[in-house]
């Protein structure tokens, strides 16, 4: 008889690391030993003070009553495609598919997979959200990052951008609002990325999923709308705008001139039938969030200011810590004045104080300066008390 031995995982997995949820381990064993916690560390609404709006919790629940438990179609329910590509009408995109996936997270999956090859390139962001280097990693791909500019409102360097490009690159990722520092991109950093896809033969990925959770008023600009021919996939959900992250419905919309992304398409459409289709059920959610009452939006937005204020005034306030206003989203990525890593930072600030928030290091290479996202989720009472043991942590060992 044959001995059992170790099962060696595949050299694809290797690479891949998501700090936002490894970081928890740390706050665990805090738990363990008898700590409290408070968490700023992973963007879900539904953790603190926000409710999923009913109207989608009863439409779920209606398509499950009238028997929508089976498969449908692997692209998703028509209905529900309609009203994603009104949706994309409404700001300046023409669509020319819409896939409905498990979430945005299978979306990106999925438009990476159809387009790189191992030893191709794709240009993330950095900072930004570690995603996309966990899956181009699993591909054999090479996340290529680019650089935001901490003292431009962290917007996208295009010098550095272009400079990143070469023969093995294969499209350009842009997230509006952008996770961790909370930036939303002007027109003219997007007009300069659309022009850069262009003149390269690049597919944009414009992951959207906080674009109506904007705090400064100014209106959301989807690269899509800027150029009808650029071949673009616009990544969104139900997840953050619309307080559902555990319905796990997102999608991608593809754009372009049909000619240049037909066959992309049909490849992403492949990799959607191999998986039969996203949850039945709660796709009938996705008319009743994008045509129904949007009054939680305006109430979502009314309270992340207030306790984006709250965060930024707090913060700046405290010792060797400095911050920027963040213009969407419900992340800070404040700087922070130390000598050692900002990872052994926030390990040793969970330790001592029970406050969990991410290293900026696991967003990426840059900025070389040390940093660290928090979440502002929580009520005001919250966020005051996790400030309070920051600046008593800051004082005690750097003042």
């Amino acid at each position: 008889m044959g001995t059992v031995r170790k099962i060696v995982p595949s050299k694809r997995t290797a690479r891949i690391a998501y700090a936002i949820r490894d970081i928890v381990c740390v706050a665990q064993k805090r738990k363990q030993e008898g700590g409290d916690l408070i968490y700023l560390n992973i963007g879900d609404p539904i953790l603190y003070d926000f409710r999923t709006p009913l109207h989608m919790i009863e439409a779920t629940y209606k398509a499950m009553l009238e028997h929508y438990t089976g498969y449908s179609d692997s692209e998703g329910v028509p209905e529900s495609i309609e009203a994603i590509k009104n949706e994309a009408r409404k700001k300046g995109i023409e669509p020319y598919e819409v896939l409905i996936t498990t979430g945005a997270s299978e979306a990106i999956d999925f438009a990476l997979s159809a387009l790189v090859n191992s030893g191709e390139n794709v240009l993330v962001p950095s900072p930004g959200y570690p995603l996309y280097n966990a899956l181009l990693a699993r591909l054999i791909g090479e996340a290529r990052p680019y650089i935001l500019d901490e003292e431009n409102g962290w917007q996208p360097d295009i010098d550095h951008m272009a400079s990143q490009i070469d023969e093995k690159t294969r499209a350009i990722v842009l997230i509006n609002p952008n996770n961790p520092t909370g930036a939303v991109y002007s027109e003219e950093t997007l007009r300069q990325v659309v022009e850069l896809a262009k003149e390269h033969n690049l597919v944009i990925f414009s992951d959207e999923i906080y674009d109506k959770l904007i705090l400064n008023g100014a209106p959301h600009i989807s690269p899509a709308s800027l150029d009808k021919e650029v071949p673009v996939v616009t990544f969104n959900g139900l997840s953050k705008c619309y307080l559902a992250p555990g319905f796990r419905v997102g999608w991608a919309i593809i754009s372009g001139d049909p000619e240049v992304v037909a066959d992309y398409t049909e490849a992403m459409k492949k990799l959607a039938r191999a998986r039969l289709c996203a949850s039945h059920p709660k796709q009938f959610a996705i008319p009743k969030a994008l045509n129904g009452n949007q009054e939680h939006i305006k109430d979502t937005i009314e309270k992340l200011r207030k306790r984006r204020d709250l965060t930024v005034e707090r913060l700046n306030a405290i010792p060797r810590i400095s911050c920027q206003k963040p213009d969407g989203a419900f992340y800070a990525f404040p700087r922070l004045d130390i000598e050692e890593s900002d990872k052994d930072f926030v390990i040793k600030l969970i330790k001592e104080t029970g406050v969990v928030a991410v290293h900026g290091g696991g967003f990426g290479e840059f900025p070389k300066t040390p940093h660290m996202r928090i979440v502002f989720l929580p009520p005001e009472d919250i966020l005051n008390e996790a400030y309070d043991r920051l600046e008593k942590f800051m004082r005690r060992h750097y003042s």
